[in-house]
């Protein structure tokens, strides 16, 4: 419990500091970063998925590039159900998911440190 709750700080920490590395996006408040986090994990566990088998034979053709869209979509859609985050557009959102995964990514390895083997 203790490192889903941490791993939720790292992915608020991520998103409070995207509007400083893309400025089409902004993110209005703490509060709104901590439960913006909280539904992406949710959706990214939930939905996502379901959302990369459905369109499995798109994610093929395109040899895995696809699933770069659906994070883009997942993104732009939690954005627009929070008021205090907001996405410019669906390339904002593309590049968004990218910088987002790639500042929560950093920050895990600094907390967590790199695991043996993987």
């Amino acid at each position: 419990m203790k490192k889903i709750l941490l791993v939720w700080l790292i992915n608020t920490v991520a998103l409070l500091l995207l509007p400083y590395v893309l400025p089409s996006i902004s993110v209005s408040s703490l509060g709104v970063a901590l439960m913006a986090a909280l539904v992406l994990g949710l959706v990214n566990t939930l939905i996502r998925p379901v959302l990369i088998v459905l369109t499995l034979p798109v994610t093929v053709l395109t040899l895995g590039l696809f699933i770069l869209v659906i994070n883009a979509l997942l993104f732009w859609f939690v954005a627009s159900i929070f008021q205090g985050f907001h996405v410019d557009g669906f390339w904002t959102a593309f590049l968004g998911a990218i910088v987002y995964s790639l500042i929560s990514w950093a920050l895990s390895t600094l907390i967590f440190g790199k695991k043996n083997g993987s």
